[in-house]
């Protein structure tokens, strides 16, 4: 079945300006109105009908206005498969003055959807999430870049803090600026624990900041001579994927997270494995308060601990399987299967690597 969009668009232009144009594709802007509202096909399942809903439904009240000063900025996503989320990320972000998607082989109406917003759409084979980043950042045709994931949306209170920053000179702006993510699970805002203030740089100077090359749990990396203030307002983070989506994206992420450890001499121990978990729990529930965020705290914290624990276990599990080997290729027995034990393994992390491409950013281990 062909899902149109997960959200329709009325566009009414504003008085004097024109309605963009989906034929150009060239990440040209142009003002005008969106009215974001659910339309749910016929034919839908029951889980994408859950999907449109949980979507959009609680989004509309933070649009900023359609009646913005567009800023010299380039919007900058990475996505694949994003129709249920991409129409309203971009609509929360009207002042910029382009927009730049790097897609790494959506099959749904991703692209329909991106040039309906004007946006430059660049098709590019998954690299992982930092080096996709830095593909997109470099595309850009500004140097002033705002990174957003197809599920985040920016508040009107943020965009008008973005607006702040560009009415200064640029030799008064920071490098980067973080801003204040606000987590929804369970159908709920989260307002403590790990949920929020999630605090993330996004909005950076090329020139003096870029992504890092992780392939998971990327992080924007200043320059020495740089620095990184906090914007008020929220970026709000309303991903629409289920639990066991969100539960099978915490397994390949703590996979590899541990092969990437694994790889740079990081070692643990059973106690760590122990330990970590349960730190992890009791700062972000208890001292940061998220037992009042109910059962959504509860959950949310929850599977972020227990993913604590699947990263150290895995690595665990890798080190103890080449302690075991090691004597074996010592003593010249066995060096074929070790070597092709070890081609195996990283076929195995190729494959996941291939498949690993759905662009969120709610990477919970840490």
């Amino acid at each position: 079945m062909e899902l149109l969009a997960a959200v329709s668009l009325r566009e009414t232009p504003s008085p004097g300006l024109r309605p963009p144009s989906p034929a150009s594709g060239r990440g040209e802007r142009t003002r005008h109105c969106k009215t974001i509202a659910p339309r749910i096909p016929p034919e839908a399942t029951k889980p994408e009908k859950r999907a449109i809903i949980t979507a959009s439904a609680f989004l509309t009240p933070f649009m900023p206005s359609s009646d913005t000063t567009l800023h010299p900025l380039s919007l900058v996503l990475i996505t694949q498969n994003a129709e249920a989320e991409l129409a309203a990320c971009l609509a929360s972000a009207p002042f910029a003055a382009e927009i730049v998607i790097v897609d790494s082989g959506s099959t749904d109406n991703t692209r329909r959807i991106a040039e309906q917003f004007g946006a430059r759409f660049i098709e590019q084979p998954w690299l992982g999430f930092g080096p996709q980043k830095n593909a997109a950042v470099t595309a850009a045709r500004h140097d002033w870049v705002l990174c957003l994931d197809a599920d985040e949306r920016i508040s009107d209170a943020l965009a008008q803090t973005i607006a702040t920053v560009f009415a200064q000179p640029e030799s008064e702006r920071a490098a980067a600026y973080a801003l204040c993510r606000r987590n929804r699970f369970f159908d709920r805002w989260l307002s403590h624990g790990e949920g929020y203030p999630d605090w993330t740089v996004r909005l950076f100077d090329r020139r003096r900041a870029r992504w890092s090359d992780d392939a998971v749990h990327e992080k924007v990396l200043i320059g020495n001579a740089g620095k990184t203030e906090r914007l008020s307002g929220d970026l709000l983070h309303a991903s629409a994927e289920s639990l066991d989506t969100y539960l099978a994206k915490q397994n390949r992420y703590t996979t590899v997270q541990a092969e990437r450890l694994f790889a740079v001499g990081v070692r643990t121990s059973a106690w760590q494995m122990f330990a970590s978990p349960l730190a992890r729990f009791f700062r972000f529930y208890f001292i940061k308060r998220g037992f009042l965020d109910g059962a959504a705290g509860f959950a949310h914290i929850a599977i972020g601990a227990f993913a604590s624990f699947l990263k150290y276990a895995k690595l665990y599990a890798l080190q103890k399987r080449a302690t075991e080997d090691f004597p074996s290729l010592l003593a010249g027995e066995g060096a074929p299967k070790g070597r092709e034990r070890g081609a195996k393994h990283c076929a195995s992390s190729q494959e996941r690597s291939s498949i690993n491409q759905n662009p969120s950013n709610d990477h919970s281990a840490s």
